[in-house]
Parts: structure tokens; sequence; C-alpha cells
């Protein structure tokens, strides 16, 4: 979904370090950078990769597709289940409360010590990096409670220390909206791949009372576990063309 805005596609070491080449110089992998453990043992390294992250997606603006999904939600009800941790669905014009992160949200900090301050926002937090070595530079976010070091309130690889409160509340609705509605759901499934099925396996069983599910996905478009379709295309054109054949259809 994020890629038809222009963002880097982290699927692939080739494909991310085209998009980042000091980390193919130190031969650093995506599920490496992510890795709670720099934030102790190096934390300008970690910053570097998501405070870069962080500028990078503030500043992209959400492809077309987002508009269609939107235009869907104002004529049904619908709810969000995703992945990224961009924002974008936010502000794409979705309510935050609609939007269920499963993996957290790059636009919240934690402690990295858990001292009990909870999740803040990251609104007024600026990480200068250079892009020559991917270091962070300067003062780093800390923690308001305690003053210890902050870090994304993210779910990373191996993350034992993710504070989950904020992202809770979202998914607890978003549970409850399922069970209201399960058996007239559609799903649209937009770019969620295999190596980390956990957005395939929500559609899979959401959609399973009705069969109606619709796989967009360049590359894994297959809908291997129960009922629905697969479209081997990029979310923004797919999106595009389902509106224009609905709006024919009407």
């Amino acid at each position: 979904m994020g890629v038809d805005s222009g963002l880097p596609d982290f699927r692939g070491d080739e494909g991310f370090w085209r998009a980042y080449p000091p980390y193919a110089r130190l031969g650093m992998r995506f599920t490496e950078l992510a890795d709670p453990e720099h934030f102790a043992d190096d934390p300008e390294l970690a910053w570097g990769f998501y405070g870069h992250r962080l500028h990078l997606y503030r500043r992209t603006v959400p492809h077309p597709g987002f508009a269609v999904l939107r235009r869907w939600a104002e004529r049904l009800p619908t709810t969000v289940f995703t992945s990224n941790v961009d924002g974008h669905f936010q502000r794409a014009g979705f309510a935050p409360g609609d939007v269920a992160e499963v993996h957290g949200s790059i636009h919240h900090l934690q402690c990295l010590r858990l001292c009990g301050y909870g999740v803040w926002p990251a609104d007024d937090v600026e990480v200068p990096v250079d892009e020559d070595t991917m270091r962070a530079v300067g003062p780093l976010p800390r923690c308001p409670g305690c003053d210890g070091l902050a870090r994304p309130a993210i779910l990373m690889f191996g993350d034992f220390g993710w504070d989950d409160s904020h992202a809770a509340s979202a998914l607890q609705r978003h549970v409850d909206w399922l069970a209201e509605h399960r058996s007239g759901v559609a799903v649209v499934e937009l770019g969620a791949g295999t190596a980390l099925p956990t957005v395939r396996r929500r559609s899979e069983l959401a959609a399973a009372a009705t069969g109606a599910l619709v796989r967009i996905n360049v590359r894994e478009p297959e809908v291997r576990h129960g009922r629905g379709i697969g479209i081997a295309a990029p979310a923004a054109a797919a999106l595009t063309a389902i509106d224009s054949a609905i709006d024919t259809a009407i």
C-alpha cells in the first residue's frame, strides 16, 4: 500500500538496500535494523533508521487509492486493519479509532525502559540524520516521565518491550466491529505478504462467512485458504479500476 505513495519496499534485501545504500555498505538488513536492542546498544544507529522513516512518512502524500477507500467508507460501515506503521490511513481521512494498527505507529513514542509513563505522540519530535552514515545526530528523543531514552511505539523483531497500550484500544474496537458485522463482511486486502502473514490470516478469517475477499498483491495474489479472488496489480491502480467498475455498474 505504501509503495504506491513512493515509500521504500522493505521486502527483500536488494529492495531495502536500493532505498538505503549506507545499510548496503554495512551489510545490514531490514530485519537486523528493526531490532529494539539497537536502542540500548547503539541508539544513534537505531534513531538514524527510525528518525529517517519518521521524516519520510510525514512528508509523503498518501496515493489516490486511499481516497477511493475513503469514498467507499462513506457509503458503507468500514474498519481498517493494517500492519503499516506510517499513519497514512489517518492522514487520508480515516478516524484514528477506525484504524487498528497491529504493529503500532511510528507517530507515537514510548519509554525504552517502560517506566510507566505510557505512550505519547511524536508530533513535535525531529531527529536529524546524517544520510551518508544513516546515524542520528544531536539530542535523541527522551521520555517525559523519567528522561530515559525514547523509542517508537512499534512492534519490532524479537520485541518484548513494545508498549501496545495505544494500539490495543483500536484493535479491540476492530474485533468488536467484526463480531457485529461478520455475516456481511467484504474484505479488500492490499499488499499483505506471506513472510509475516498477520494481515492475510486476519483477512481470510474475517471473510470466512461470506467468501468476499479481494486480495490485491503484485507478487502474491493467490488465495489458498478459504474463498476469494486475487488481483496481481499495484494497490493504487487496482483500487482505481475497481472504483471505476463500481461507478459504471451503478
